[in-house]
């Protein structure tokens, strides 16, 4: 597989263009395991996932925007917060996950980068520039 690094995102050659995420999530882990380890569980639910969402999330969605996600690809990016969370939480039922996810207002990381694609979208969309408009469709 050929792949190089440009502006910290692993661009992979493909038929279509595509990222590896395998660095960001290898990144995210680190992160958050040095967060995990500083604070553990003696912090706060609320101070972790500030915590969580201010600097280690931003690791993980960084530049993933650029292309498009496959289903797997989502899947693979959201499995790292929900295995932090149910590190966090020490339980592996995802419906106690999904309601803490819930009551904190944690959203997944996929549906972080689907809500800035949107705005991106809806911003090109008013521009009178007809590149910006054939872009944004």
């Amino acid at each position: 597989m050929h792949k190089f690094r440009y502006l910290g995102v692993y661009i992979v050659s493909s038929r279509r263009f595509r990222c590896n995420i395998s660095y960001a999530k290898r990144s995210f882990y680190r992160a958050a395991n040095a967060i995990f380890g500083k604070v553990g569980r003696a912090a706060s639910e609320d101070v972790f996932v500030h915590l969580i969402y201010s600097k280690c999330v931003p690791i993980l969605i960084y530049g993933i925007e650029c292309f498009q996600m496959t289903k797997s690809d989502k899947k693979a990016m959201d499995f790292p917060l929900t295995r932090l969370l149910m590190k966090f939480f020490k339980t592996i039922n995802m419906e106690i996950i999904n309601e803490c996810m819930l009551y904190f207002g944690i959203s997944l990381p996929s549906e972080l980068v689907n809500n800035k694609n949107a705005k991106r979208a809806r911003k090109y969309a008013v521009v009178k520039n007809s590149v910006c408009k054939y872009l944004s469709s």
